[in-house]
């Protein structure tokens, strides 16, 4: 679906061209590390100055608290703080992304589409994008910390205590190395769990479109098996994932805590030697965990944040790609559509030829065995399947057409979405109340009212009704002036007598008004409301 180039580092720096926002969430996010990085030294400092005055028996404690307060409530704003960007910033960027991703696709074409795999398209743009909250809410304000806060409190503690300053350069360096060698083991792990993840998701999205047929042949419990083993398949990647982000952040731990452990000890013996200062040695010893721990949590977060790392590679990827298709013209009304010896190509089948004017005014039906290539004559003129031939409309080569400029479409499958009747006949076009009536009477839907809600894939109506508000849809398009041709592909294959006569009457009163209106079906009563019938052969495999 998506090539997978190689990007290093933990944050892709191409975010910063498709995702614009994530500039403000940088800024943002490095003053806010700068400031908790003072409340941080602050804080230690004022928890010093009070017990070694108290030990000394000078100075007021009511002073110190007051001024810890203050450091505890901007550490909590900063906190606060860190939560609200980063919200911001990863619906911002999810926002950007999908609309990009959206562009992008647009860009390419039907044709690219047809060839893609729309249940991981969806899957990226969907979950894959909507875990960009755990990278930013969680994985880049630690990365920040890290930049910021431990190379400032190292340069503190290495002012304050030259023998405590060695020992962090030392033990420091460790944690990321653990870390770079944790993360090249576990790349493989995580990226075999997000394509699980795709695999999946395919999987049961196409099990539950051919949930029908599958039943009818007795074929359901097998599919259920094949999904039921996708689930499984997954589950174990998560497992592994998980085991190792348990032993990473182990491993990260033990390191860290090792590290304070010596530096304590060696503050205590020098203490007990006369050689460290108490307020110096009780100083650099608050510090040092707060030095170790964005280190600790970049690790940490890090595996929470894979999914939406991997789904943001994934679209990047796509973006600068350059397989966009070339700038196509804007069709001008009421042309001719003329075919002469198209085939489509199909793999590496070519169908068989057709040849056919549609002008405006008459209806021209398509007919011919099951498989003949009927479907896919209008895939290729909505520029989803490749083809040899000519294909003109209005004197100039479909290729170089926007399909949505001419041609007004409806498939086998309604393709309706979740809202109203309405706002689905609508679909790409200004709402009009009374023009969609119209449409609905003239598809032979009068019935159906706009405002009837549907949830997706046209779950509310019946069968027949989910295809006429499909064909009122085209016919919609039609009237407003955004298409010439009107394609219907099996409009009442689901319909009794009665609604197809009903339909059949609406789609000659449009093409008497000047539509050209081509037809697929098997009825014999399309043939004889056609001015002109086509029919295809079947081409052998």
């Amino acid at each position: 679906m998506i090539s997978t180039k190689a990007r290093s580092g933990p944050v892709d720096p191409r975010l910063l061209r498709h995702a614009r926002s994530v500039r403000g969430f940088f800024a943002a996010q490095a003053v806010i590390s700068f400031i908790n990085t003072v409340a941080i030294i602050a804080f230690a400092w004022l928890i010093t100055d009070g017990i070694v005055d108290a030990v000394d028996g000078t100075g007021t404690i009511g002073l110190v608290l007051w001024q810890l307060v203050v450091v505890v409530v901007v550490r909590a704003a900063m906190v606060w703080a860190t939560e609200r960007v980063s919200a911001r910033a990863a619906a911002g960027v999810g926002s950007q992304l999908r609309t990009a991703l959206i562009t992008a696709i647009s860009a390419r074409g039907s044709a690219w589409l047809a060839s893609q795999n729309s249940a991981k398209l969806t899957l990226t743009a969907t979950r894959g994008l909507g875990a960009l909250d755990a990278y930013f809410g969680r994985f880049l304000p630690q990365l920040f910390a890290t930049v910021v806060t431990t190379p400032t409190l190292v340069a503190v503690m290495w002012a304050s205590d030259l023998p405590t300053g060695i020992t962090l350069i030392v033990t420091l360096p460790l944690i990321p190395v653990f870390m770079i060698l944790i993360g090249l083991a576990t790349r493989t792990v995580q990226e075999k769990q997000w394509s699980t993840l795709q695999r999946l998701a395919v999987r049961f999205s196409d099990t539950v479109q051919g949930l029908a047929t599958l039943r009818i042949f007795g074929r359901a419990e097998r599919a259920a098996t094949s999904v039921e083993r996708s689930s499984d398949e997954y589950r174990v990647a998560t497992m592994k994932v998980l085991r190792v982000t348990f032993l990473s952040g182990f491993a990260l731990e033990l390191l860290s805590s090792l590290a304070v452990a010596l530096i304590a000890v060696s503050v205590g013996l020098r203490l007990l030697t006369g050689d460290l200062d108490l307020s110096v040695g009780l100083f650099v010893l608050l510090l040092a965990p707060d030095a170790f721990l964005p280190l600790r949590q970049v690790g940490a977060q890090f595996h929470a944040a894979t999914e939406g790392v991997q789904a943001t590679r994934d679209v990047l990827d796509l973006l600068d790609d350059d397989e966009s298709a070339p700038p196509r013209r804007v069709a001008l009304p009421g042309g001719e559509l003329v075919l002469r010896d198209v085939r489509v190509i199909r793999g590496e089948r070519e169908l068989a030829p057709v040849s056919l004017v549609a002008t405006p005014g008459t209806i021209t039906a398509l007919g011919g065995p099951s498989g003949a290539g009927k479907s896919s004559v209008f895939a290729a003129l909505r520029g989803a399947a490749p083809f040899t031939g000519t294909s003109v409309f209005g004197g100039v080569s479909t290729a170089e057409l926007d399909p949505s400029s001419w041609l007004a479409w409806a498939g086998q499958s309604p393709m309706l979405f979740a809202g109203t009747v309405g706002s689905n006949v609508t679909l790409g076009s200004s709402p009009d109340d009374a023009l969609t009536a119209w449409a609905l009477r003239t598809a032979g839907a009068a019935e159906i009212a706009t405002s009837t809600p549907i949830a997706a894939d046209g779950s509310g109506l019946s069968g027949g009704q989910a295809q006429r508000v499909a064909v009122a849809r085209a016919l919609y398009r039609w009237r407003v002036g955004a298409a010439s041709v009107i394609a219907l592909d099996e409009p009442s294959s689901a319909l009794d007598a009665e609604a197809e006569a009903a339909l059949w009457a609406g789609l000659r009163q449009v093409a008497d008004e000047g539509a050209a209106v081509l037809l697929i079906s098997h009825r014999p009563s399309a043939f004889e409301l056609a001015d002109a019938v086509v029919v295809m052969a079947e081409v052998p495999a």
